[in-house]
């Protein structure tokens, strides 16, 4: 899938939990469905770090292009330590490590670490890059060009400022589903878990399949290249992703906001 649609399912997942937290009894105040469901779609993007084209891989300037580089070359590795004789050669680490359930969630359990154990600065941190990503995926064509990343970096230093202070407000959310002292904040990771396979589950759907189970070996190969029958699987940036995937995940996403703030 192509970074619009990944940030837009992401949205879509963190409001459908949302719902169904609020159907189950946890009902999330808005400020940690509005984070949530930005984290969400930012960290949609996360997994393509291991992609030179990636929108998370230019998002960043430099940083983000080092990154890829480090990304990209430890995928491969891995995936060449760990290959089975199924498993086709390849040239380079996309769609392996960082596209798999595993990935999801150790990101999802360093993002809940740095959240409990550092100050507002960690918490502020983890906003920051994911409303980036979220910005950049969900207004990608206003995004476009790098006069524009200044510009979107500060959008997204404001709006990490304003929410990190709405969240620190009591009952708005900095300890929802977690209540424990020294807890605050632990559910952060959920959001960045979410998005990963969220991210995994789109590109399964595509004409090469995603390895989510990997390690976990499916017959001649560690890293099965999981999705639907062939003749239902659509190429990226085609006219089912955009024309229907996307229109369809605005539908849910509104549903799932409308359930979780108990509108319908």
């Amino acid at each position: 899938m192509m970074g619009p649609a990944h940030s837009l399912s992401g949205a879509a997942a963190w409001l459908g939990v949302g719902a169904a937290a609020a159907a189950a009894g946890h009902a999330m105040p808005w400020p940690v469905l509005l984070v949530g469901a930005l984290i969400c779609a930012g960290a949609a993007l996360a997994p393509d770090l291991d992609h030179k084209a990636a929108t998370i891989s230019r998002s960043f300037g430099p940083l983000s292009r080092w990154l890829c580089e480090i990304v990209d070359k430890l995928s491969y590795a891995v995936y060449k330590a760990t290959k089975k004789q199924g498993d086709p050669r390849r040239s380079g680490g996309h769609r392996t490590l960082t596209h798999t359930w595993l990935w999801a969630v150790l990101i999802g359990a360093g993002t809940s670490i740095v959240a409990i154990s550092s100050d507002r600065w960690g918490v502020l941190a983890i906003l920051f890059v994911h409303l980036v990503l979220a910005i950049e995926g969900l207004l990608w064509r206003a995004t476009r060009g790098s006069s524009s990343e200044v510009l979107v970096w500060l959008l997204a230093a404001t709006t990490s400022w304003i929410l990190a202070g709405v969240l620190d407000k009591p009952g708005n959310g900095e300890d929802w589903l977690f209540t424990a002292p020294g807890q605050e904040y632990l559910w952060l990771g959920l959001p960045v878990v979410l998005g990963a396979i969220v991210h995994d589950i789109g590109d399964a759907l595509t004409v090469s399949g995603c390895p989510i189970l990997w390690p976990v070996p499916v017959g001649r190969k560690r890293w099965y290249p999981v999705g639907p029958p062939k003749p239902m699987r659509f190429r990226a940036g085609s006219w089912v992703e955009i024309r229907v995937l996307m229109p369809v995940f605005m539908v849910l996403g509104g549903v799932g906001c409308a359930a979780a703030l108990n509108v319908i």
